[in-house]
């Protein structure tokens, strides 16, 4: 059983952000997403620390931790696993390839072919794999944790939205503020820092604080404006696809999460808003006069921004 729910929380959080400076709302999403029981998309340029952060947030929990890098000719069995014949007993052995541990670093996960990004698909949804009529259980807890480049597109494989709706939150890192960005340069301590983050958390203190979260309380009255920010999203004629349900039941869960985070039992609807926008923006395709995908997401926050506005806050 936890002991003390905000005293676990602090130590991760200011033990990851010994590496990351200056991203403290960042490394709190990251948070939401594992005490939600979600999974992570990381968009950025290259060189703002998205990979470390993954790596210094894994490193953090002392579960078992495996980095996959995608290329192009990774294949579908490199990361969920593959049989092999015992040539003893002559029968086939599953070999559980890297997708099996508490915490997966998916690195660039759109270099890779659309046919071996699908065989996420499964595990991420229902946290286990299918090989060969059997069905393997993911060990508890498990988070992907995937990183992304959204402005190179030579010899990139852009995520489908299928792909994108299994992500619970999506986050940019942006460049430091000069400051932060100072102690960065000069610090040269910090260089390769992730690799000697020590564990904070066990797994099971991981697998407590996500209890702790989905008893936080929700009113109804909070569910119906959450609801309708969900509709509005739906219903708009600059909008192709609206949100899901599934997105609906991702916000539900990291509203939960962020509410224990801050210390309470019970969530508010600052909760909602704080969340809408890196729960929601990945999931709304607006019409496709909007070519760029950058144009897209930005489009997609603006939707969201103005329906934050309209959509009347519960008392």
């Amino acid at each position: 059983m936890l002991v003390d729910p905000q005293a676990k929380i602090a130590a991760l959080h200011g033990n990851i952000e010994r590496v990351i400076c200056g991203k403290s709302d960042v490394v709190t999403l990251a948070m939401v997403t594992l005490l939600a029981r979600g999974h992570l998309l990381i968009e950025d340029v290259p060189g703002v620390g998205k990979t470390t952060l993954a790596h210094s947030f894994a490193r953090s929990v002392s579960g078992t931790f495996k980095r996959i890098q995608f290329t192009s000719d990774l294949l579908p069995s490199d990361i969920i696993g593959f049989s092999v014949i015992n040539q003893t007993s002559r029968d086939f052995e599953f070999r559980p390839g890297p997708i099996f541990a508490n915490i997966v670093l998916a690195d660039e996960i759109n270099r890779t072919t659309p046919k071996t990004q699908s065989s996420l698909l499964e595990a991420m949804n229902d946290a286990q794999v299918s090989v060969d009529s059997h069905t393997h259980q993911l060990p508890r807890p498990f988070m992907v944790i995937a990183t992304q480049n959204p402005v190179e597109y030579h010899g990139t494989y852009p995520l489908p939205e299928s792909q994108l709706d299994r992500f619970m939150i999506r986050t940019h890192m942006g460049y430091p503020q000069v400051e932060d960005e100072k102690r960065i340069i000069t610090a040269t301590h910090l260089v390769g820092r992730a690799e000697e983050v020590s564990p904070v958390l066990s797994a099971d203190d991981v697998i407590a604080l996500q209890e702790a979260a989905s008893r936080v309380t929700i009113d109804d009255g909070l569910v119906d404006y959450l609801m309708a920010i969900v509709s509005a999203t739906r219903s708009r004629p600059d909008v192709d696809l609206g949100v899901s349900t599934r997105g609906a039941v991702f916000l539900y869960r990291a509203v939960q999460a962020m509410a224990l985070i801050n210390g309470r039992t019970y969530a508010l609807p600052d909760d909602v808003k704080r969340l809408a926008i890196p729960a929601f923006a990945h999931r709304i395709v607006v019409n496709p006069g909007v070519e760029s995908f950058d144009r897209r997401n930005d489009d997609a926050k603006d939707i969201l921004t103005e329906i934050l506005d309209q959509v009347p806050v519960p008392l």
